[in-house]
């Protein structure tokens, strides 16, 4: 399986914040979620594999094409779906996609109507008007109709509705059947346990994770104390979530027999929350 992107050695730094050392790949065909807490350097790995952000160390490829050097026939290919979008708020919606249109050599004028049908959007509504998730939506709709091969969506549920949400985990199985990819950030990780083949994980600028889904859920295990129980296990621990009645601790799963008792499969939610509260 190809590699649709590839990110070496990404180095940005803030005077409060890095990104460290920052790889990972995508194969084609698949999502892969990104996931992390708020502020661990999602949005800035993405501005920078994007160009959005100067990068100061590190190598970019996308379609196999150096990123920097090759930038406009890369963004031809991809579709961009970021938190803050760039509209014009006294346009409407058929005029705004006037202007985006043009910038894209395989923009598909049905793609365009038919995603605007599926998430209910009128184009002559003013984008002045649209709520966050009708926003997300719209923005949705542009990187989807021209034929990307790469969508790039960060926070892209973020305001959604429930049915809205599950209807666009289906476009992006579809997409992946297809043969396309997305790399899909968000800290919303019900929604990767749908749709997402692999994970990375960043946390405070590194990433601690990259893996096929099933194998990272499956590398962990959850076990339930009581109040006073567990000083034993500690050694074992890789993270405490505290609950009515005692606590919960996320331990590895080849630790798991180590422990006495019985142990729970962990999701990708379990996982983060315990491993940012740390023990």
């Amino acid at each position: 399986m190809n590699n649709i992107l590839e990110v070496n050695g990404l180095v940005k730094r803030y005077p409060a914040f890095s990104l460290d050392n920052i790889s990972f790949s995508l194969p084609e065909g698949c999502v892969t979620g990104f996931i992390g807490a708020n502020g661990a350097g999602k949005t800035t790995t993405i501005r920078s594999i994007l160009n959005l952000a100067h990068k100061d160390v590190g190598v970019v490829k996308i379609f196999g094409l150096d990123a920097d050097a090759h930038e406009q026939e890369i963004k031809d290919r991809i579709g961009i779906v970021m938190d803050s979008s760039y509209f014009y708020n006294d346009l409407s919606m058929k005029d705004m996609k006037s202007i985006v249109a043009p910038a894209y050599s395989k923009w598909s004028d049905a793609d365009y109507r038919a995603y605007m049908e599926k998430f209910e959007l009128d184009p002559k509504q003013k984008i002045s008007t649209l709520s966050r998730g009708m926003r997300m939506k719209y923005a949705l709709v542009l990187a989807l109709s021209h034929q990307a091969e790469l969508l790039i969506m960060d926070e892209p549920t973020s305001g959604l509705d429930p049915v809205s949400r599950d209807d666009l985990l289906d476009v992006l199985l579809a997409l992946c059947d297809g043969g396309k990819s997305v790399l899909f950030s968000t800290h919303i990780t019900s929604d990767l346990d749908k749709c997402a083949h692999n994970i990375i994980y960043i946390r405070g600028g590194r990433i601690i994770a990259d893996a096929p889904t099933r194998e990272f859920e499956d590398s962990y295990r959850i076990a339930v104390y009581r109040d006073g129980e567990g000083a034993e296990d500690e050694k074992y621990f890789l993270g405490k979530r505290r609950e009515r009645d005692g606590f919960t601790a996320l331990v590895s799963a080849a630790d798991a027999p180590r422990l006495g008792r019985s142990c729970e499969k962990a999701d990708l939610e379990s996982i983060m929350v315990h491993l940012e509260k740390g023990v």
